[in-house]
Order: structure tokens, then C-alpha cells, then sequence
């Protein structure tokens, strides 16, 4: 009975961000649970290589360029993956830019820093979520799953354009929960902890993260799969505007790092 409700057997999946670090990991996960996928991303090479990896698994993976900053773009996609797919169950908003976004003062910041960093972190998702939501409220059924961050609910130093964007990610979520539901459609948020990929694998080599962390480590890729397979069967349904912290406790123990550091050691 639980081994038929966390299946995704017959349930197909839009995936943005899917051919890489975190993306990646789910969408593999998602396809051993029995997805079909779509999967989105503006390099062609990385989704194609997991599409061909969903196809090995006996799945339909399909590969689609898209820039999620651009709506057009975005509105092809989803035309596009109820073409290949027939319909779409789930849409996986994981798309995101880590790279470039910490450590700048704010009057470094131009313009167009501050709107790549947030079309990509924020505002992708609500071009998808808008894309996909009519289909979803004629089929009367349907799960959002957004990526959000731990720095969606701290703040980091001079790091701007990916808390903002994180932060609103847990807002979008709970709107489109709140918006939605009556329609049949749940809305939740996945909020990663220090999870290195090869995206932050350099800032894990300056900062011994794990030792803040409660589980007294950092992250593996794949320990996000399970949690993405759960949010999309039907064994999470009654779930709706809530967001899951899969961070060994960093959120819970509130001491993991900001990026500031008192100038004077502290005494007890």
C-alpha cells in the first residue's frame, strides 16, 4: 500500500534546472519511481545526457532548451511537454543560479545582476507555475513543487539576488497553495541545506560548513531524491504550502553560517 503511493507510475513531471547538481539527482529519482520526464535547462548537453539516462531506466525522458527567464520560452515548454508527454502532473521548479551571487557589495550591483539573479531564482518559477496552471485546473489535479534554500530564510552577507530570490520562492509557494487548492492543485517547497555540487563546490572549499551543521556534515546530492519522489506521489496529497528542510538540522539549530563574522571573538 505504501509502495503504491510514493509510485510515480503513469505521472509525468516538468523539471526545470534538470541537468545538473541537485536537478539532476531528482530527476533520476523521479524516473526509478516510474516518471516520465521533461526536462528543462538552457544547455542542451547536460538534459539531453539525462534524458538519454531516463530512457535507460525504461522512462520517457525528453530534452527541451529553454532560458526560464524568458515567458515565451517558458509557455513553449509547457505546450511542448503536453505534446510529448500528453499531460503534465507535476511541475518541478528548480531552476536557479548560485554562481557570481555572494559576496558583492550592494552599490556593485547593477541592474542587470539584480535581474538575472532573480528572474532565475524567483521568477522562473512563477512563469512556470502560470504556464502549467490552467492545464492543471481543467484536468482538476496537479503538484507544484518549488527549490527554495536555506538562505530563503536568513540572510547571507552582501548576498542579494539568491537569498531575495529563495526567500520568495517560499512566498510563491505558499500563494499558489493558498490560490490554487480549490482547483485540486497543492503547492509545496523543497529547502535544500549545504548540499555541495560542482555549482558550489568552491565555496564548500573555503567554508567547513559541516562543522555548523547539527548532523555535523554536509549534504550528498542523492539524499534529495527520496524527498522529491514523496513530494510528487500521491503519499504526500494532504501537503499543501509547507516547506521541507532536508539541511541536518541547520535551520532547527540556527547556527549555521551568514557569511558574517564578529570582528572581536566572543567570550563566554
Amino acid at each position: 500500500m505504501l509502495e503504491e503511493k510514493l509510485s510515480l507510475e503513469g505521472k509525468s513531471v516538468v523539471i526545470t534546472g534538470g541537468g545538473t547538481g541537485l536537478g539532476r539527482e531528482m530527476t533520476l529519482a523521479m524516473a526509478r519511481a516510474g516518471a516520465d520526464l521533461v526536462i528543462a535547462s538552457r544547455r542542451i548537453g547536460p538534459i539531453q545526457e539525462v534524458a538519454d539516462m531516463v530512457c535507460d531506466l525504461g522512462r520517457k525522458g525528453v530534452a527541451i532548451s529553454t532560458d526560464v527567464t524568458d515567458s515565451a520560452q517558458v509557455n513553449a515548454l509547457m505546450e511542448s511537454a503536453i505534446s510529448e508527454l500528453g499531460k503534465v502532473d507535476v511541475l518541478f521548479n528548480n531552476a536557479g543560479i548560485v554562481r557570481g551571487q555572494g559576496a558583492t557589495p550592494i552599490w556593485e550591483i547593477s541592474d542587470e545582476d539584480w535581474h538575472l539573479g532573480i528572474d532565475t531564482n524567483m521568477s522562473s518559477a512563477f512563469y512556470c507555475s502560470r504556464a502549467i496552471a490552467k492545464h492543471m485546473v481543467e484536468r482538476g489535479s496537479g503538484k507544484i513543487i518549488n527549490l527554495s534554500s536555506g538562505f530563503g530564510y536568513r540572510g547571507g552577507r552582501d548576498n542579494y539576488m539568491y537569498c531575495v530570490g529563495k526567500g520568495g520562492i517560499v512566498q510563491l509557494t505558499r500563494t499558489l497553495a493558498t490560490s490554487l487548492s480549490r482547483y485540486g492543485i497543492t503547492s509545496t517547497c523543497i529547502v535544500p541545506g549545504f548540499i555541495p555540487t560542482e555549482g558550489t563546490d568552491e565555496s564548500r572549499l573555503t567554508l567547513p560548513r559541516g562543522e555548523f551543521i547539527p548532523i555535523g556534515r554536509v549534504g550528498h546530492p542523492h539524499e534529495i531524491g527520496a524527498v522529491a519522489v514523496f513530494l510528487a506521489s500521491s503519499a504526500s496529497d494532504y501537503m499543501n504550502g509547507e516547506a521541507f528542510a532536508i539541511d541536518g538540522g541547520g535551520l532547527a539549530g540556527g547556527y549555521a553560517p551568514t557569511g558574517h563574522a564578529p570582528e572581536i571573538p566572543l567570550t563566554v
